[in-house]
């Protein structure tokens, strides 16, 4: 039921164009206020690749697996059902932008999130997608 009510949204959306203004009126006090908020175009295109990267089902399901406790490559294959060379590709593109870290102990090389920062933003948006139950 929820995914046909989901489907239906997303086909009206489809459809509908989205509300313009009736007349062409640049209101340049607000112009000027936002000017500061807006984001800066190296750093909004720096953004675009971290979110990018995290466009990838198999991506977020490592940074999840990653979000409790560091692991090894062989923890998170037998984690994800993954074989270890793709989680090996998948984590090197999360560590190029530094989004995780690693440690190596003996032969075996542990992978944790870098920081805070990937961890809130995974728990907010896992926090509000099931609070809108989707």
């Amino acid at each position: 039921m929820k995914k046909q009510a989901s489907q239906q949204n997303l086909d009206s959306s489809k459809n509908s164009q989205p509300p313009k203004c009736d007349t062409h009126l640049v209101h340049l006090d607000n112009v000027r206020t936002s000017m500061t908020q807006l984001l800066p175009m190296d750093k909004a295109q720096h953004m675009a690749e971290v979110f990018g990267v995290l466009s990838d089902a198999n991506r977020l399901r490592l940074v999840s697996a990653l979000a409790s406790q560091e692991l090894c490559v062989c923890d998170l294959a037998a984690l994800t059902k993954m074989s270890e060379s793709a989680v090996c590709h998948q984590l090197r593109l999360l560590k190029v932008i530094r989004l995780v870290k690693y440690r190596r102990e003996g032969r075996k090389i542990f992978y944790s999130l870098a920081d805070g920062t990937i961890l809130n933003l995974y728990r907010a948006l896992a926090e509000s997608l099931e609070d809108s139950n989707v």
